[in-house]
């Protein structure tokens, strides 16, 4: 099979593997996405994986992929918002900063909204409120219909507020 011939059947697996992803179905998507892995390694396919272990709570076995994922293509900025969000889950957020920074300095992202939107859930939580609404209306600009990040701008706003209120 040549490399092309390998690449398209990887990539198939890893949409077959999406799809389940979507419907719940998190043991056969890390099943399809390992599959796509032995076909033919990719990045994508390592974050995917990654993304459907944190489904799991295998936040360790998430990262270890979206490490993978890096060591094939330096560039692609999933792994590295994908690395922050699992260290925000873990509460590790001084962990989180410097893989978000990386993330939106990634060539190959189409989705800067989320490590924006990461970064303020993490300054949010440190209470700089004003970082967090910084990167919240960030989020905001580079995807105007997220409604998580819109709310987000909106609840920071009216802390603020009652913060300068309460002066």
């Amino acid at each position: 099979m040549s490399t092309e011939e390998k690449k398209q059947e990887a990539m198939e697996l890893v949409s077959k593997a999406y799809q389940h992803h979507m419907r719940g179905e998190v043991d056969r998507a890390i099943e399809l996405y390992s599959r796509s892995l032995e076909v033919l390694p990719t990045p994508e396919a390592f974050t995917y994986r990654g993304w459907a272990r944190s489904f799991q709570k295998d936040f360790q076995a998430a990262i270890a992929d979206c490490h993978r994922a890096i060591d094939l293509d330096p560039e692609y900025g999933n792994p590295y918002n994908d690395i922050g969000a699992y260290y925000l889950e873990l509460g590790q957020l001084d962990d989180t900063i410097p893989w978000l920074h990386m993330a939106l300095k990634a060539k190959r992202y189409e989705s800067y909204c989320y490590p924006h939107y990461n970064l303020g859930r993490v300054y949010e939580a440190l209470d700089r409120l004003d970082l967090a609404l910084e990167h919240y209306r960030s989020a905001v600009r580079e995807n105007p219909g997220y409604a998580l990040a819109v709310k987000a701008v909106e609840r920071i706003k009216d802390k603020l507020t009652l913060h300068a209120a309460s002066r």
